[in-house]
This record gives structure tokens, sequence and C-alpha cells, in this order.
């Protein structure tokens, strides 16, 4: 099918489709996009002319492909991208104007910015393509999910969504959403954004007033808003509470579904493919592996067997054209189930040692305590100029010491202000204004595995070892 045909419509009926027929039509799709999208990033991309000369012409099985990694593509990004008109000086700009998040990039185009524990920024480009197949991946994940009746229920409630995420940067789950709601229809109006960096009272009182039918959200967050619930400050009654970006325990999961009355269910994916997999009511991650590639590896990039966790797990997103990601090192840890899954999916299922995300908690002084979500500390950081790489660590109950690493050409201090104003600001908003904020002179800190931890609760070292990160 060429991308040309490939309407919303369609998309939908060919997942529907794929999955009703098993594992065989899911795996022939796969081979002939993965076939599609090596042919279109050989004519298209100068860096992938270039790695994959002397590989056949038709290219099915992804072990043939040489890996590649963030680090890689980013110092060649101008050649990597498929688009001639796209390059990292005017994504950069574009990215560094939060006015403009939401909008069409080169009149086509989301971009979408990230920081991950490899240490280095990701600048990314997503296509139309991209956007219609996760919608509808994600739209079909709803419907297993809810259920017929589940479906009628959010319905008759309005079929309201609220967003747990980062606001006021390019990250793909704010950009993605303000896309929506800046282009009107019937989805921007059953959307709402809420905003990790509010005070939890505020936050409360939003979500209370709102009365969502769907809570989607970073995991971190939705945890303490679990315990919102639970001393009743919050009380809302969704049916379903999708959290993601952090792995999650089943205890986790069921303390949310007791506290809530609600359906949970969670998604393993990234910024390279937002749709890469989604769980089932059996507590596995099933792979999209219609429109993804995903190998678990071990250390010299060879296949490692079912039932044995990975050392890494590569990816291929077989949607996005403008910017390919092909045989990508995601740089987590994952096992592949080596039997069916009783939930009865065709799709593959895997468990995750992935990002496990780090909540921090500080003394008030009433003798109470507060505790922020991560990504309340790290986005502030990914969308403050002239920032590289930071890592953001509590050494005392009310003390916080941050380590810096400026991007090239940026001013230090000018950084450190912005940031300094920032951090203020939050805490000072959650009540929190006792707390000191210290600038480190030695740069971020790496585990003994090679990763930055970009958040660290006091009694935890920088130079732990890389978390266990256990579903």
């Amino acid at each position: 099918m060429n991308s040309t045909s490939e309407s919303k419509r369609w998309l939908g009926r060919d997942i529907r489709r794929a999955r009703r027929l098993g594992a065989d039509a899911i795996m022939r799709r796969q081979r002939d996009r993965l076939a599609g999208m090596v042919a279109h990033a050989r004519a298209a991309s100068p860096y992938y002319r270039d790695l994959y000369r002397g590989l056949p012409e038709r290219v099915e099985d992804p072990a043939l492909l040489p890996v590649t990694d963030k680090k890689t593509l980013m110092g060649h990004f101008d050649d990597w991208v498929t688009d001639r008109d796209v390059t990292q000086e005017k994504v950069r700009a574009f990215a560094g104007d939060p006015d403009l998040i939401g909008r069409r990039f080169a009149g086509k185009y989301l971009v979408a910015t990230t920081s991950g524990t490899s240490g280095r920024r990701g600048l990314f480009v997503l296509d139309d393509r991209y956007m219609d197949v996760g919608s509808a991946l994600i739209s079909r994940a709803l419907v297993s999910w809810l259920g017929p009746a589940g479906i009628v229920r959010a319905t008759l409630r309005g079929g309201r969504f609220a967003h747990l995420v980062a606001t006021g940067g390019h990250y793909a789950s704010f950009a993605g959403y303000s896309r929506v709601v800046r282009e009107g229809g019937r989805r921007g109006k059953m959307l709402r954004a809420f905003s990790v960096h509010t005070p939890m009272p505020r936050l409360v009182a939003g979500l209370n007033a709102y009365r969502p039918a769907v809570v989607i959200g970073y995991t971190s967050t939705i945890m303490l808003l679990t315990a919102e619930q639970e001393a009743g400050r919050l009380h809302i009654d969704p049916l379903l509470i999708l959290p993601a970006g952090e792995t999650m325990t089943t205890r986790d999961t069921d303390r949310i579904a007791r506290a809530f009355g609600a359906t949970v269910r969670t998604a393993y994916a990234a910024t390279e493919c937002t749709y890469l997999s989604h769980s089932c009511a059996e507590g596995w991650y099933h792979v999209n592996s219609d429109w993804a590639v995903l190998e678990p590896v071990d250390a010299g990039h060879r296949p490692t067997p079912p039932g044995e966790f990975s050392h890494t797990v590569l990816v291929s997103n077989l949607a996005n054209r403008v910017q390919p990601f092909l045989r990508y090192d995601l740089g987590d840890s994952v096992l592949l189930r080596p039997d069916p899954c009783p939930c009865g999916s065709p799709l593959p299922a895997i468990r995750v040692r992935g990002r496990a995300g780090d909540v921090l908690t500080f003394p008030t002084g009433s003798g109470g305590h507060v505790s922020l979500s991560p990504l309340a500390f790290g986005t502030l950081f990914d969308r403050t100029p002239g920032i590289e790489l930071f890592q953001i660590e509590q050494i005392a109950p009310a003390t916080l010491r941050v380590r810096m690493l400026p991007a090239a050409g940026a001013d230090p201090d000018r950084a450190w202000r912005t940031v300094l104003q920032e951090l203020t600001r939050l805490l000072a908003g959650n009540g929190l204004g006792h707390v000191t904020v210290q600038r480190a002179e030695e740069p971020p800190q790496q585990t003994p595995g090679g990763k930055y931890r970009t958040v660290i609760p006091l009694g935890r070292s920088s130079r732990s070892p890389d978390a266990p990160r256990l579903p």
C-alpha cells in the first residue's frame, strides 16, 4: 500500500484486519514496510545511502542493517533527514520558540524534543504518516481496553481525556496535544492538558472540576495523584488510567486500580516510536509489530533468546519517513515472551526493564511533606536554552545540587540564572520556598552502566548502579 493511499480510515481498517488474520499477516506487513522504509531511506537520505552501500536491493530482514544510535544520528542530522529543506539549525531554532509548540514546521511536520538517560538531547521531526499511524493504534488500543460498553460509558460522559503533560516545551505529548487543539475538530474538544508543573492542590482542584473519563500521563505524577485520591482530596472516577513514560510494578498498577476503581493499562514507547507497544490485562506489553520492529539483542547486537532479558533493544519505526529510525539502539532491556500471551493477542509480548522515575520528597515547615515528579524538574531543564545535559540530586532533605553541561557556545552563567529562576518558581509554587538550590562545579556523573540519572532522590548516589526497572 502506497503511503499516499494510507488514509486514517484505511489505517484503522488495516490494523483491525491484521490482528484478525493473525501473526503471519502482521509479519508480512512488517517485512513489506521495512523493505519500503529502507528503500526510501537509501533514496532520500545521504546518511543512509552511504551506510547501506553494498546491502541487497530489497531488505526484509532487519539483522542485515547496521545499528544506529541517538548520538550518531544527531551528529549527522542534515544528511539523516530525507527532506532537504529540513536542517538541524532550522529545527533547533523552531524548537527554541515556545510560541511555535504544536505548529507545523515547514508547513508539514511536528517537532519534538527530548533529553534522555543517554546524555544526548534528541531533536525529532514527525511527519503526518507517523502521527496518523500512532492515532490509529491508540484508538485500537482504547477499544480493546474499554470494550464496547466502556466506549459507550465514556461517550455518555463527554469522552473527556485528561493529559498530564510537561508544558512549555516541544515534548512529543504536549506538542501533539497542542497540534490537535490548534487544528480544531472533535478530538480537540475532548482533550485537556494538565501541567505536571502545577502545584498539587491546584492540579487536584482542576481534575475534580473536569471529571475526566480517561487519564493519561506520566507514571510518577499519576502515583502522586493516587495518594491524593486515597486521602480523599481527589475524587474522580475515570474509566481508564494510562500511565506512561516510566516503569511501573504490578503493585503500582493494582494500587491505582483500587484507588480509582478504574481499568489501568500502560505503554512502553519513546518519542522515536510513540506507538511501540501497549499493555494487556495480563500485564504484558504487546509490540505493534505491523508498524514497528523490536529486536532484543546482547552486547554484540546478536538476538537474545526468548525468555531472557536483553542487553539492549533495537527499534525500527516503519511510519516516519522524514526522519527514519532503523535498527535504533533504544537502550532498554526487554524480555520477549517465548509462548503466546493468555490474553489472545497475536502481537509479540514483552516485559521491560525500562526507565524508572524517581519522585523527590521534601519536608514542609508544618511537619508534613511534598512530593514532586521527576518530570516537573526535568522538563524545566529541557526547555532552558544552553544546556546540553543536566543532573539534579537531593543531597539533604531540603537541599538540591544541580549539575549542568553547557551546550557548545552557550553562556553557562546565563543558563544557570534561568534554571535557578525556574526551579525557585516551581518550589515556591508547591510551598517549598525553604528548599536550597546549589550550583555544582562538577559535570553530571555517569553510573557504572554508562547512563546519566537525571533526577537522584536523597540516599541514592549518582554513582549507584542503574536502578532495576522491572515492570
